[in-house]
């Protein structure tokens, strides 16, 4: 076990303390690996050693039992060598009051155990290194595909680019059954494309239970004077940065043309093109080994959102987002993506994990990251 000293006594800490803490560390010091793997900079093994898919991982899971292993020794959770277990009673040093505190502060440490259990499962258990998907369809039978990118409206440039940039790869997939749908506070004055469907959310509009933020907006797009998908529709969500690949769309379409489940979330990974801000990027990539780990084992064994699930790079039967909506007061207004996940969870619906990554663009400085992460609290 774990110990602390305290004066010349030693106190103990349970293996699943040294787990999750553990946990946390390997997933900080592999998103970086697992981030730079899909872009440009991919990577030494693929270039020169010409390893397979399955051998890479191999690797990699050799790499993070070792690293467990020998974190575990050192940090006192594994002990082949005499052990001191000779330690005060904590309810004769400090009283029955403060040790039933300290206590309770240790079993905290549970709290994090399943997300951290689930995370190494993913990490380990799927391929970390997949091949390149394979469409199990023609994209000519897939159904209709709205692409909805939901935006203040603040950076409009970016938006007309990305939206450019994404209709080009969706075309060269084969995908012809789709549209964009650009949900904004502000005018962007997009050029007139007839895959192109610019929503302005009226200032005046309000829901019926008073969502606020992008849960509005998103509410705003179901409203049957503005929706214009039918029920066998799918929805693909994409914050204002998001950039689709092949590998996604082909993701996508297998997802959607297997039609066995309502709702999908597949991974986005950062540092693919030109890199401003190293800090800030690595800062946010802790997210793509989330998604590697507990995100996909999560949705492929359970098929639950049990932990969670973001909002960008989410896939919906449009009948079924209808019936779970967004309109769930201020509760369902601060995180509406997990929100949502819990009343569509509470209804029945089902989730699976999506193959195939999309990329996304992180903020030049820290206070971005910050007002990023308080993304639609301006959204009236």
């Amino acid at each position: 076990m774990l110990t602390f000293s305290f004066g010349t006594e030693r106190s103990y800490l349970p293996w699943h303390f040294i787990l999750t803490r553990w946990s946390s560390i390997y997933t900080k010091l592999c998103c970086y690996s697992e981030t730079v793997q899909h872009g440009k900079q991919c990577d030494f093994l693929s270039k020169h050693l010409n390893l397979s898919s399955n051998v890479k991982h191999a690797l990699h899971c050799i790499l993070f039992i070792t690293l467990l292993l020998v974190f575990e020794v050192f940090a006192g959770g594994l002990c082949f060598w005499s052990c001191d277990t000779n330690y005060a009673d904590p309810f004769e040093r400090y009283g029955y009051i403060p040790a039933i505190f300290l206590y309770l502060l240790r079993f905290l440490t549970f709290l994090a155990l399943p997300q951290c259990i689930c995370n190494c499962f993913g990490l380990l258990f799927f391929n970390a290194f997949p091949e390149k998907v394979q469409l199990k369809g023609s994209p000519l039978l897939a159904p209709f595909i709205s692409i909805r990118v939901v935006t203040r409206g603040d950076y409009p440039d970016l938006v007309k680019n990305n939206v450019n940039r994404n209709m080009n790869t969706c075309l060269d997939v084969g995908l012809e059954n789709f549209l964009f749908e650009i949900v904004t506070d502000k005018a962007l004055n997009l050029p007139r494309h007839p895959r192109i469907r610019e929503i302005v959310v009226p200032t005046t509009y309000r829901t019926k239970s008073g969502a606020l933020f992008k849960a509005r907006a998103l509410q705003y797009c179901l409203e049957d004077d503005v929706n214009v998908l039918s029920d066998s529709d799918w929805i693909v969500h994409l914050d204002e940065e998001t950039v689709l690949t092949e590998n996604s769309l082909k993701g996508i379409l297998n997802f959607v043309l297997d039609g066995k489940y309502q709702f999908g979330q597949g991974m986005i990974t950062y540092a693919n093109e030109n890199v401003v801000n190293w800090m800030t990027t690595l800062a946010d990539s802790f997210r793509v080994a989330d998604d590697m780990g507990k995100l996909r084992f999560q949705f492929q064994i359970f098929h639950r959102p049990l932990f969670s699930w973001k909002g960008s790079y989410v896939v919906t039967q449009a009948g079924a987002e209808r019936k779970v909506s967004f309109d769930h007061g201020l509760d369902g207004s601060v995180a509406e993506d997990c929100y949502f996940s819990m009343v569509a969870y509470k209804e029945g619906y089902t989730f699976n994990f999506i193959e195939g990554e999309m990329w996304g663009k992180k903020s030049f400085h820290f206070f971005g990251i910050f007002l990023q992460k308080n993304g639609f609290k301006e959204f009236s």
